[in-house]
């Protein structure tokens, strides 16, 4: 799998309930149409570990099969129209791309 990994605090003016129910209904209403995603897990950040790591409020992991799909689907109408729905909310993220590894199935 290949994968497009965000980590995303909410605008100032948003509770984290507000955000996290935003992402989950709304704004996932755009993302599960995505061309070629075939996975996609969130995480609802409820507790930071150390000072470093506070001001976030969900990790979010979309899979695709290959670094090309996922390319695909960034440059796709769906991709747009999700980006366009964020627009100036002032949250913080942090985007990144990469390949997968499980590393351990427990």
């Amino acid at each position: 799998m290949y994968n497009l990994v965000l980590v995303a605090g909410r605008p100032p003016e948003w509770t984290h309930e507000r955000f996290i129910d935003w992402w989950r209904g709304e704004h996932a209403e755009l993302t599960r149409q995505l061309p070629g995603l075939r996975a996609w897990r969130h995480t609802d950040i409820d507790t930071a570990l150390e000072p470093r790591s506070e001001g976030w409020d969900g990790v979010s992991v979309l899979s695709f099969d290959t670094a090309e799909d996922l390319r695909k689907a960034l440059q796709s109408p769906e991709w747009a129209a999700a980006v366009a729905q964020v627009g100036d909310m002032r949250g913080r993220r942090i985007a990144v791309m990469g390949g997968e590894m499980e590393m351990y199935a427990g």
